[in-house]
């Protein structure tokens, strides 16, 4: 697949899951729930490794941890399909919240919570 901008990938699933008649199956609790099941087997890809493995992963299980990253994606997109959300301008406004929950002069080296700061 060529490289494509996210309304051509959202179409290209849709065409996907039209052609094999999935689209009854992709109401936004069955995208959400699958959307949790494929977090988890990323997950499952972590489990027991110590920080510093996690970061320095080998090739196959680097390759492995990209297609659960990529089913999650996938799902998501489809997610956003369904109830009609632009994620870039979610993700654009939440990075707005987060800058105001968090200034860096405020929480720069913490990992506390925003509402645990004076």
């Amino acid at each position: 697949m060529a490289k494509c901008d996210l309304s051509t990938l959202q179409k290209e699933l849709l065409e996907f899951a039209r052609l094999r008649d999935w689209e009854q199956f992709h109401a936004p609790k069955n995208l959400v729930m699958a959307l949790s099941v494929e977090a988890s087997e990323l997950l499952e890809h972590f489990q027991w490794l110590s920080e510093a493995q996690s970061k320095a992963l080998d090739a196959e299980k680097k390759h492995a941890v990209s297609l659960e990253m990529a089913d999650i994606f996938i799902y998501l997109m489809r997610l956003c399909s369904e109830l009609e959300v632009d994620i870039l301008a979610a993700v654009e406004e939440k990075i707005k919240i987060n800058n105001e929950k968090y200034p860096a002069e405020k929480v720069r080296g913490s990992s506390k919570k925003y509402n645990e700061y004076d």
